[in-house]
């Protein structure tokens, strides 16, 4: 299976996850040297109240006794280190950087994954990330200084700015946009475990 599906799957097990459980949430906002990063983070808490080997499937219940069935692929390690009780926290990641880049050249994109799976013997768990830099042109800034929508070379998008960097920003320039993403799932033992 390749980094991207696993990443998407990872993804949706957490927004499933997300359903059992309301997530915390947090933003940050950090502006640097001609660039502006925002960053959010939704954690999920969950506690294993079932396994199925035969099937690898487990069953998590948040703090509120709802109840969700997971299936863990063949590809997540050490599935045979869970235990009932087991604390599982699931934590999505995303950040959005925009940086003023006054290039001439062509539009382009370019992706890079990293899979840091759980150490051999260690509960499962693991990171996976994504991280995409578009370089692309600015085709319209809204009326109210927060947005720009940046055309790549798979179409438009749409990017959140901070209005100090519009001053800068004009209809024609050519931006870099670099998304991150990330999905870190850890496992520890829960109470007499």
């Amino acid at each position: 299976m390749k980094i991207r599906y696993f990443l998407a799957a990872a993804v949706a097990a957490m927004m499933t996850g997300a359903a059992l459980a309301q997530p915390q949430t947090s933003v940050q906002v950090e502006k640097g040297n001609g660039s502006t990063t925002v960053t959010g983070t939704a954690t999920v808490v969950a506690t294993v109240v079932a396994i199925d080997p035969a099937t690898r499937t487990v069953t998590l219940k948040n703090k509120d006794g709802r109840t969700e069935e997971l299936k863990a692929g063949e590809q997540v390690r050490n599935f045979d280190q869970l235990k009932i009780g087991d604390v599982v926290t699931t934590e999505y990641h995303e950040a959005r950087s925009l940086s003023l880049r006054k290039t001439s050249g062509p539009r382009s994109s370019k992706e890079r994954q990293i899979l840091l799976p759980a150490a051999s013997g260690a509960k499962p768990g693991g990171t996976i990330r994504r991280e995409v830099t578009i370089v692309g042109d600015v085709v319209a800034i809204d009326a109210n200084g927060k947005h720009i929508t940046v055309r790549g070379p798979q179409g438009k998008e749409n990017v959140l700015v901070d209005p100090e960097q519009l001053k800068d920003i004009r209809v024609g320039d050519q931006v870099e946009v670099v998304r991150s993403e990330g999905v870190a799932i850890s496992v520890s033992p829960g109470v007499g475990n």
